[in-house]
């Protein structure tokens, strides 16, 4: 069984109100990029991934005059995809939904929000985030997906999909600005991973198989604003130092060999020449049941995977589709 995360940049602009395909010329939300073109990326972008579910990040919006799941079923019949069902949880007002494509014969997949220790994801979290005795009130802008998952073969899994708050100072105007800014995001981003952590270290005490992924925007050692808070949102999550753990090995290579190279699953232009920034921001974590099983992780990086370089249509359309790349999991499940 294949399960991927894949953070696809603005995937919304690619379909009208009624969740049709806008495979024309006009130009989409990427840069120098149009519709079709863009379409047609991610149709043999995930094609070649053959996944039997992929929880899509930045999913297309739903609201009343918007059906995301329909557009999802539309993108997938119209190219072809085995993964042609779509379930999506708590909306949300960004555009960006958090949603699971998967393929009917091999999955049953409902949206399951359990009542554990934590609040659920709808809800919201007191916290006392800068230590001053006053606990404030944390909210998911995007709240992550919770699924029960049933194999063909009768297995369970539990699937908590992420989109956790960019740290990104926007709006701001000057250094002090970016400052202030960005250790607020900062720590609401950690404040969501707590809540997050929270609620895995449940369901791992439950005995439940469970996976969590997606985009994180963070990563262990990635910014100077780690070293201000002790850690990264990743190693809360994954349960870095504590009995019940969460393992992926990116993460793992990373924090055992800090100074090497490390792996990426996203590419930005930034400013002010337009150069190239790569991040390990994506990841699927899997509790030490699944991680047992000895399965196999892949960033489908074209400039890191030798197989997907050497594949020009496959390297383009990876390129062409999104500013991240997907990470998948190959599991005996």
């Amino acid at each position: 069984m294949r399960i991927a995360t894949y953070n696809v940049e603005w995937f919304a602009s690619l379909f009208d109100d009624a969740g049709h395909l806008l495979e024309d010329d006009d130009w989409s939300a990427r840069r120098d990029v149009t519709r079709r073109d863009q379409l047609n990326a991610l149709g043999a972008v995930f094609g070649a991934l053959d996944a039997d579910a992929v929880m899509v990040v930045e999913a297309p919006d739903s609201h009343a005059r918007r059906d995301g799941v329909a557009a999802l079923r539309n993108f997938a019949a119209h190219f072809g995809l085995r993964a042609r069902e779509a379930v999506m949880g708590y909306v949300n007002q960004t555009q960006q939904e958090i949603a699971l494509l998967y393929d009917p014969d091999a999955l049953e997949v409902r949206h399951d929000p359990l009542d554990l220790g934590a609040p659920r994801f709808d809800k919201q979290l007191r916290i006392d985030l800068d230590i001053d005795s006053a606990p404030e009130t944390v909210r998911f802008s995007k709240p992550p997906l919770e699924l029960a998952v049933t194999t063909r073969a009768g297995n369970r899994l539990r699937l908590i999909g992420v989109h956790v708050k960019s740290k990104a100072p926007h709006g701001a105007r000057s250094a002090a600005e970016i400052l202030r800014i960005s250790i607020a995001n900062r720590r609401k981003q950690l404040a969501q991973c707590i809540w997050l952590r929270r609620r895995v270290e449940a369901q791992l005490a439950r005995g439940d198989s469970l996976i969590v992924l997606g985009d994180f925007n963070d990563g262990p050692g990635l910014d100077e604003y780690e070293k201000l808070f002790g850690r990264s949102g990743v190693e809360i999550v994954l349960g870095i130092g504590e009995e019940l753990q969460l393992h992926d090995p990116h993460a793992a290579a990373i924090l055992s060999r800090p100074t090497l190279a490390r792996p990426s699953s996203a590419r930005f232009r930034v400013p002010p020449d337009g150069r190239f920034l790569a991040a390990m921001l994506d990841y699927v974590m899997v509790s030490p049941d699944l991680a047992a099983r000895y399965p196999a992780w892949r960033i489908w990086h074209p400039f890191e995977d030798p197989a997907l370089f050497a594949d020009p249509d496959l390297r383009h359309a990876l390129l062409t589709a999104s500013d991240h790349f997907p990470v998948s999991l190959d599991l005996d499940a």
